[in-house]
């Protein structure tokens, strides 16, 4: 399973596919398009009777924070699921760039959150959706601009 969304009526819509991004990127490219995929171009159709069965288990949110991070903004509402995303992707961005190292992609992006939620609106339009994007994204560039300025590291 590459996605899933639970709509409100508790049921389940899932995308699946073989363990391998390159169909999912594929369709994240092509949006709202679907391309027809010649058998055997990536993969082999997704037999789900050959798959048998399928596990399931709790993420590890010790391991992977930003797991929490999102179920939380998702759960809070409102602007708070645009600034998680817009520090998400500044963070990545920044630790990509070497500002600090994994680990402290979280921690970066938590700290946006917790100091966005005096300004959280529970019911935005588009312009607070745009400016709160904007704002995560200099808070995140400002938190690791400070800690360059005192040569910390970012980590857990």
């Amino acid at each position: 399973i590459h996605s899933a969304v639970e709509t409100m009526d508790n049921s389940m819509i899932a995308q699946l596919g073989w363990p391998d991004m390159r169909l999912p990127i594929l369709y994240s490219i092509a949006w709202p398009h679907r391309i027809a995929m010649p058998t055997g171009q990536f993969e082999r159709p997704l037999n789900l009777v050959e798959l048998g069965s399928m596990t399931f288990k709790a993420p590890d949110t010790d391991k992977y924070p930003c797991i929490q991070l999102a179920y939380d903004a998702g759960r809070i509402g409102g602007t708070m699921t645009g600034c998680l995303n817009a520090a998400n992707e500044e963070a990545n961005e920044l630790f990509r760039g070497g500002a600090f190292n994994y680990e402290g992609i979280a921690k970066v992006v938590e700290e946006t959150m917790n100091a966005h939620k005096k300004e959280m609106k529970a019911n935005p339009d588009l312009e607070s959706i745009l400016e709160v994007d904007q704002w995560a994204r200099r808070y995140v560039r400002e938190v690791a601009t400070k800690a360059a300025e005192k040569k910390v590291i970012i980590s857990v």
